[in-house]
């Protein structure tokens, strides 16, 4: 619970955590986590909170003079003006829907944060813009660094046992395309997985295990 002490002495404060008198507490409520001389707290459920170069997944849920608003799971919507899409400067003549509409979704970039802390996107750049395939699935953000695993070690574990394309956001849109529906599925089994078993340690082999058994399921 936010306020809990989680260590007395010499001991580096990790994310959720802060130091008061010699002694790491909690900022959050969450599960605890000790290693490499640090203790941390995993949030159970926590809220996006936007950074500058963060790929984000996100949804247009309105269009104004020059720009779309855009749904990222943040405390406010995220603005992608027409020059961070189309690389050209904003002209009346342009009709916004025929390149972006309502409903569509899209892999961005946060590339500044204005005044009030609203992100502003882009989606020029490689990989980013209108997603045409595939589907979208949430966990909690806080959660993102596990399942990207040190080094990129577990998604990529889970790219070479299923073959899917997965796209992550930091705002904890995941986006899954692969080329049969069982890889699909198991991608998604297994993403549930570590979202569920984050705070737990030596997570990376059981997921590896379990893809196994899944694939194992589908013969």
């Amino acid at each position: 619970m936010p306020g809990d002490v989680l260590y007395e002495g010499r001991i580096r404060t990790g994310d959720n955590t802060y130091r008061a008198q010699g002694k790491v507490c909690a900022t959050r409520i969450g599960l605890v986590e000790y290693g490499r001389g640090m203790g941390s707290v995993i949030a159970l459920e926590a809220s996006y909170n936007p950074l500058v170069g963060d790929l984000v997944i996100g949804k247009i849920v309105n269009i104004d003079l020059g720009q779309w608003m855009v749904d990222i799971d943040a405390s406010s919507s995220a603005i992608l003006s027409v020059p961070d899409v189309i690389d050209a400067p904003f002209n009346p003549d342009i009709v916004m829907p025929d390149i972006l509409d309502v409903g569509d979704t899209i892999v961005a970039k946060i590339v500044d944060l204005d005044r009030r802390r609203t992100p502003i996107l882009s989606t020029l750049g490689r990989g980013l813009g209108k997603v045409e395939e595939g589907f979208i699935i949430r966990i909690t953000p806080s959660k993102i660094p596990r399942l990207i695993g040190k080094k990129g070690s577990m998604v990529n574990m889970i790219l070479k046992e299923t073959g899917c394309r997965i796209v992550i956001g930091q705002n904890g849109q995941i986006l899954i395309h692969g080329r049969t529906r069982d890889q699909e599925e198991i991608v998604v089994d297994v993403i549930d997985k570590i979202n569920k078993e984050a705070h737990t340690t030596g997570l990376t082999s059981r997921v590896q295990e379990y893809i196994k058994s899944l694939k194992e399921g589908q013969d």
